[in-house]
This record gives C-alpha cells, structure tokens and sequence, in this order.
C-alpha cells in the first residue's frame, strides 16, 4: 500500500532507500472485538505487507471498561499478527492524545456503536493537520439495533459490511435518514478460515457454540443445558462439547450473568462421560466438529465457510432479541428433537451467496475494495474532519450523553479533569498504575458479580 503523499513521487528518494512503515492502530473494547479489528487491519495492509511496498507496523489498545479482554482471552483469540508487547491499555482520552501524538495512517475502532461515536468525534476535535484513515464495522451478524448502531457508526470513512446482504441493508439504512452511504464497503468476517470439512472414520462430535447473552434467562439457558446433555446420553458414541466463550468472572463483548459452567454444576445425575466443557480457539474446535449447533452464534458462519453441517436451534423460538430470525430461508433452522433423531440440515445455496461465507472459494478477495478504498485514501492527500450524522444540532438529547461516557464534552473534547496524565517519573507511574488497577478490579467486580445479583434480587 503506497504512502499517503499529496506528490506521487519523491525525487529524492534511492531505490534502495526503505520505505516508510504504514502505521496501524487497532482500538477494541472485547476479545471478540479485539479478534475482529486485529484481524481487519491485517487484511486490509496485506497487500502492503507482502509485496513489500510498505512495512506495516500495527499497534493494538484496549479501551478499558467493563469487557477490556483478560491476557487470557487475548491468547485464546489466537494468532491475530500483532506482538504482545505493542498491545496496551487505555481510556478514550488517552487514545485521543496517543492518534494525537503517533501519527497513525490507520485507525480501526473495534468498538461498540456508542464507543466509535465518541471516538469519531473525539478525532475531528484533535483539528489534526493529517489525520488516519477510520474504518469500523461489526464482528458478526447484526440482528438488533440496525439503524442505531448504524448511525452511530456514520463519519468512519469505511463502514465494512461482512456480506453483500449487510452492505445493502447499511446503504438502505444512511440513504434513508439522508446521510452519505458512501462509506459502506462490501467485504467479509476477517476470521474465516480453516480447511474445508472432510468427516473422519471413527470420529463424531457435536459442538453447541454458546452464546454469553442469548438466550438470557435461566430457564432458558438451563433448557439447552438440559437438551445437550440429554443427546449426549441419547448418543454415548458420540462426543459432545459445550464450547464456551469465557471463563466465571470474565465478560466477553455481551453480559454473562448466567454462565454454563455454573449451571452445568447443577445438571441432575451430573455430566455424561462423553460430555465436556472446552474453551479455546473456535477455528481449533471446529477442526474436530461433525455438527455445530447453536442459537444464533457468528460461529455458525465460521462453521459455513468451512462447510461443516450447521444447524440453528428453534426450541426457543424464531425470535428477534435471540438473533436466530437472521437465519430464516438459510435451511438451517431446526430443533433438538429433529437433531436427537439424526436431521443434519442442509444450507440454502443462494442464502449462502448472500451471507458473506464465501463457502464457494471467493473469500480471498472478499477484502480487495475495502483495500483498495483506504488506499486511496492514503494516497488522496489531507482528509477532512470526520463528519458523523449525529451532531449536537441533529441530536441535541442523546449525543451529549453518548460523548459524557467516555469523558468527552459535546464537542469532543476531553472533559475537566480528563486529560491524559502526564508522567513525571518511574515511580509516580508505576504507583498510578498500581491505583489504576486496584480501580479497575473493583469496578469489574462489581459489574460482572454485584450488579448481577442485585438485578436477580429486584426480580423477586
């Protein structure tokens, strides 16, 4: 990827000479996210990286909060290309003085709707004189909070879309409230990948992918609990693997009050000896799956693009808050009792054309417009201010708030007392991180354990 130059050639520069590094930064709020952004920018620098037109150098930041991944969840997401030691910490502002005082050519906001909002207009108050390219999109299926999540999004100058479906519902979603949709760029899930299924003699393992949110309640949870662990039993030849996302006491990019592990303690006459718990890496799970099942999981897309038999549950319903109405004429959608029986449902081709899985072998140019569109960018010269749709003149009651949770004022700017501390010696900042952390292991506590419990208690 060539640098971005408002000259296209440089007289003074020898053949010889090193060209300067494309520097990339990736802002994530989750593991899964994080897994997301990371994986994009590398593919959106690919072309740069291996032609050796242009040494990339992506650097990775965590927006603390409640979801900021766990070194654990970091090693689990697997190999993404970026060193441990060039990932780190931070809070919005402090990312803000980081683009401020870096220069990236390229900024991925890996980050919830509200979060890429503060962001986007965090950088337009930075007034930098060369600003980085902004890309966003999202980590999966979106199947709720379309509009909302999309406008928030707005003023990022690429908004991938993972399928072509996605991409003409995003353009339908900016042309409908009169905001430009030229940002929206057709590519796929970063994280499709894998051999293509081939069944193995001897071998049969179900995977149910679960899901930290869907469904939410306990009766529910507890009935697909109930469900597996009873095909298990119906099957004792067959391996059956509960793959979980995270460990008790850790949050992924959605809430997990209710975790399987806990309830799986409680499952009358204990677990089956072909029943287990896994973690781990999803593409290393799937390398051993005969039959992914879930509710609504993106797993199930990964599972696709690899052609494994898939199928998405419809014990609970077809429902929007459960994610599974996104499958509707996929051919996927189906219940334990078929599944209990041997149904192994077959996928709508032409469903599958339109879901970015690239099952037909497309995928390795899935990213060539979304690499070719930032890299014109870079080479277009200065680009303007970010210009989202949400202002405080087009939306005067809800922007300031959206901006207050990351500790910016309406215009962007850092609030009072939310500037980026300056170090002024070894000591004083290791003791501040020392506070820092202390801080923040109370606050996750009391999200992720004492919230929980006072929100069960008020349903009483």
């Amino acid at each position: 990827m060539p640098p971005r130059t408002s000259s296209t050639a440089d007289p003074a520069r020898t053949p010889a000479e090193p060209r300067p590094v494309l520097r990339v930064a990736v802002l994530a709020d989750s593991d899964t996210r994080w897994k997301w952004g990371a994986l994009t920018a590398r593919r959106l620098t690919a072309e740069a990286d291996e032609r050796g037109a242009r040494p990339v150098e992506v650097s990775g930041l965590l927006l603390r909060g409640r979801a900021t991944p766990t070194p654990r969840q970091l090693a689990e997401v697997g190999e993404v290309g970026i060193e441990a030691g060039r990932v780190r910490e931070v809070t919005a502002v402090e990312f803000l003085h980081t683009v401020r005082d870096e220069g990236y050519d390229v900024v991925v906001l890996a980050l919830v709707g509200g979060g890429v909002q503060a962001m986007l207009h965090g950088l337009a108050a930075l007034n930098l004189e060369r600003r980085p390219v902004i890309v966003t999109g999202y980590v999966g299926v979106v199947y709720e909070k379309l509009a909302d999540g999309l406008l928030l999004r707005h003023g990022a100058d690429v908004v991938l879309a993972n399928s072509a479906h996605d991409a003409e519902r995003f353009r339908a979603v900016y042309e409908g409230v009169g905001a430009d949709a030229s940002a929206v760029t057709e590519a796929a899930l970063p994280f499709l990948g894998g051999a293509p299924y081939r069944a193995e003699e001897g071998r049969d393992t179900v995977v149910f992918a679960a899901q930290p949110s869907v469904p939410a309640s306990r009766a529910d949870r507890t009935y697909l609990l109930r469900r597996l662990v009873e095909h298990a039993r119906l099957h004792p030849r067959r391996e059956v693997l509960l793959k979980l996302r995270s460990k008790p006491g850790e949050h992924t990019t959605h809430v997990e009050e209710l975790p399987y592990q806990k309830l799986a303690q409680k499952v009358p006459g204990g677990l089956p000896p072909n029943f287990r718990l896994v973690y781990g890496h999803m593409g290393e799970v799937l390398d051993r799956t005969d039959l992914l099942v879930t509710v609504s999981s993106t797993a199930a897309l990964e599972s696709l693009h690899r052609r494994i038999p898939t199928a998405i549950l419809t014990d609970l319903g077809v429902r929007e808050p459960l994610g599974n109405h996104h499958f509707v004429g996929s051919g996927l959608l189906t219940s334990w009792d078929r599944l209990d029986g041997g149904c192994r449902p077959r996928p709508d081709g032409q469903w599958l054309a339109g879901q970015g899985v690239a099952a037909d072998g497309s995928y390795g140019t899935a990213y060539d417009t979304a690499r070719a569109k930032v890299t014109a960018l870079l080479d277009g010269g200065q680009l303007p201010p970010p210009a989202p749709y949400y202002t405080p003149a087009t939306a005067p009651g809800y922007l300031p708030g959206i901006l207050a949770r990351h500790h910016l004022a309406p215009d962007g700017t850092p609030l009072p007392g939310a500037a980026a501390p300056q170090e002024t010696g070894r000591v004083r900042g290791a003791v501040r991180e020392t506070v820092r952390n202390a801080a923040r292991g109370a606050y996750r506590h009391g999200v992720q354990r004492v919230a929980p419990v006072i929100r069960r208690m008020g349903e009483l």
